[in-house]
C-alpha cells in the first residue's frame, strides 16, 4: 500500500513539473495544496540536458514514514526511474510535452503499467493541477509555486 501511495504522488506530480521545463517557468519550490497531499513538499531543479530533477519531501503521515522521492527526467516521454530514499521503487516514468502548458504520462510499477496522467500549467503559471487515474482511482492535485 506504502508503494501505491507513494508512486500516485510522484507519478502525477512529476506530470505537473514537466510543464515547468518547457514554459521557462523559474525552478523552486513548490507545494501540494489538495487535501490528500497536503505537506507535500517539492523541490525542482535544473538536470539531464534540459530536464528536471524533482525532488520530494513527503511528510510521515498514517503510519508511513518520512520519505525522500528523486525523479531525475528529460521531459520527452523517456521512461526513466522513481528513487526512494536514492534507491530504485521499482517504478518508472514517461512524461511527455503536448504544448506549452499541457503534459501526458505513463508510469509502470515493476514494469507494468499503473496509471497515467494529463497535468495544465495555469496561464500566470503559478498553479499547475494534475488529473490521475490509477485503477479505477482518480486523483486531482493541486500545486501552488512558493519560491
Amino acid at each position: 500500500m506504502a508503494k501505491r501511495v507513494i508512486a500516485g504522488v510522484v507519478f502525477t506530480s512529476a506530470l505537473g513539473w514537466a510543464a515547468l521545463a518547457y514554459a521557462q517557468i523559474p525552478i523552486g519550490t513548490w507545494e501540494r495544496t489538495d487535501a490528500q497531499g497536503k505537506g507535500i513538499v517539492l523541490t525542482v531543479t535544473k538536470c539531464c540536458n534540459g530536464g528536471l530533477r524533482l525532488v520530494y519531501s513527503i511528510p510521515a503521515n498514517q503510519g508511513q514514514s518520512a520519505a525522500t522521492l528523486t525523479v531525475d527526467s528529460p521531459m520527452d516521454g523517456t521512461e526513466v526511474p522513481a528513487l526512494v530514499g536514492g534507491k530504485p521503487s521499482g517504478e518508472t516514468m514517461a512524461i511527455k510535452r503536448l504544448d506549452d502548458r499541457h503534459y501526458e504520462g505513463i508510469v509502470k510499477m515493476d514494469g507494468k503499467p499503473y496509471g497515467t496522467s494529463k497535468s495544465t500549467l495555469s496561464a500566470d503559471a503559478k498553479t499547475i493541477t494534475v488529473e490521475g487515474v490509477y485503477g479505477t482511482q482518480k486523483i486531482i492535485e493541486t500545486w501552488v509555486r512558493k519560491q
